[in-house]
């Protein structure tokens, strides 16, 4: 994979939910890079540092792992603060710590919704909070959201909102920042095949199949160097693919089209599901 870095490649990066999916695979590619990583998980990072450190250009790059979570303000700040002491500031930051609820609203609870809230939302929030006082001019914050920020789907009433809300901050902060010369990204990839998605297929609904098929879905190997590509160019919104970009496209554009052909897909797949399993 060969990035063109706007303004070259830098040299520490910050990646938050880095122990499986998209986090792990830009973490493992960064460090390819040659940069200096620090990794925020709720749990221990070890095979993934070894990974790291295997995919490190030099012998001399730094890995660490610090225990964190995201929904909690006073946790990540923490460990952001123990990071900047170990690693240096960092010149790129991303936010790729995520959870998943895909049940039907009458299904999930409360606790389930505010869950996803806390991490996905919430979580954004403080993660931006906890590194960016320690950014410089140049710098680079990155939130991982998903396409379900720009696209409603059955069954994902929390994710979806949580993924909204993650565009509206990313969007208002881009104004912000823009004055410190801080650039910030809106990852948005279509379904991308990672641990938390495979569990997910276990139990999802045969609407939300649907629906999500229409964006298709991608590898790991494939999406995670289209995202990076768009983070090196600073790009603001990056999607992972044409059809995903489509999906993205008509939503914005063409709202009304993009809900129709969701009704149509989802009608066809609720009739093929048994009476007596809807």
């Amino acid at each position: 994979m060969t990035l063109r870095w706007k303004y070259g490649a830098p040299r520490t990066v910050f990646i938050s939910g880095s122990s499986s999916g998209i986090g792990r695979d830009m973490a493992r590619r960064l460090a390819a890079e040659g940069a200096h990583i620090a990794l925020f998980n709720r749990s221990a990072a070890e095979a993934v540092l070894a990974e790291l450190r295997a995919a490190a250009r030099s012998p001399q790059q730094r890995f660490h792992a610090y225990r964190a979570d995201v929904a909690q303000p006073a946790s990540i700040d923490a460990a952001v603060r123990q990071a900047v002491a170990d690693l240096g500031a960092p010149e790129l930051a991303i936010n790729s710590a995520g959870v998943l609820n895909a049940q039907p609203f009458d299904e999930a609870t409360a606790q389930d919704f505010e869950r996803v809230i806390d991490v996905n939302l919430k979580g954004s929030r403080h993660f931006a909070a906890a590194v960016l006082p320690h950014m410089q001019a140049r710098s680079h914050l990155v939130f991982i959201a998903s396409l379900a920020a720009y696209t409603g789907n059955f069954a994902y009433t929390a994710y979806c909102a949580s993924k909204f809300g993650v565009r509206g901050l990313a969007e208002a902060l881009r104004y912000e920042l823009k004055f410190k010369d801080i650039d910030v990204s809106l990852c948005c990839p279509g379904e991308i095949m990672t641990p938390m998605v495979e569990q997910e297929k276990r139990h999802q609904h045969p609407v939300s199949a649907a629906l999500k098929a229409f964006a298709g879905s991608a590898r790991l190997e494939d999406a995670v160097p289209a995202l990076l590509r768009g983070i090196a160019r600073r790009e603001f919104d990056i999607v992972d693919g044409p059809r995903p970009a489509l999906t993205a496209f008509l939503s914005r554009h063409a709202p009304r089209l993009s809900r129709r052909v969701g009704d149509l897909i989802a009608a066809r797949a609720m009739r093929a599901i048994p009476e007596t399993r809807r």
